[in-house]
């Protein structure tokens, strides 16, 4: 995997991941001029925002690990956004951090991962 594929693989895993856990996607690389969500799902009566984060291994730390409070700031402003356009103003909704390590052929799927206040 070169380095500007790694992203775009770990997705795809994560996707993998999702829809054979029954989740339903309904966008992948959200983008709009606040940032950008990885993964759009439904699962049940929740509308879920997923971050993927994935590396090699460990060796720096857990993925989860560089979802850092600039990013969560945006993410945020992204979902509101992306729920407003969408009208999902009543939509129970989570925002979760799927993590995957390459090497260890691991996935941590991690839910409520961020508190999402006024939603």
């Amino acid at each position: 995997m070169y380095k500007t594929n790694k992203g775009f693989e770990y997705e795809k895993i994560a996707q993998r991941y999702l829809s054979a856990s029954g989740y339903r996607i309904l966008a992948v690389n959200f983008f709009c001029r606040f940032g950008e969500i990885d993964i759009i799902a439904k699962k049940n009566e929740y509308l879920i925002f997923i971050e993927v984060k994935g590396r090699k291994n460990i060796s720096a730390g857990y993925p989860r690990e560089y979802v850092t409070k600039s990013k969560v700031k945006k993410l945020l402003l992204t979902v509101k956004y992306y729920m407003m356009v969408n009208n999902y103003a009543d939509m129970n909704c989570r925002f979760d951090v799927l993590e995957v390590i390459y090497d260890a052929k691991k996935i941590n799927h991690i839910k409520n991962a961020i508190e999402m206040e006024g939603f």
